[in-house]
């Protein structure tokens, strides 16, 4: 039988995923609310 308590303090996060989490944080990609704000300014005129 499987003891999950035993199995949850072996378990050590894969470095991929760390990688991958620390480039998603630190990715400065503009999303699509971005996006429309800035749509929004230039048919205001305000840039």
């Amino acid at each position: 039988m499987i003891n999950f308590d035993d199995e949850i303090k072996k378990f050590h996060p894969s470095l991929e995923i760390e990688e991958a989490e620390d480039a998603i944080y630190n990715n400065n990609i503009s999303d699509i609310t971005d996006v429309m704000v800035e749509m929004v300014g230039e048919l205001k005129g305000d840039k």
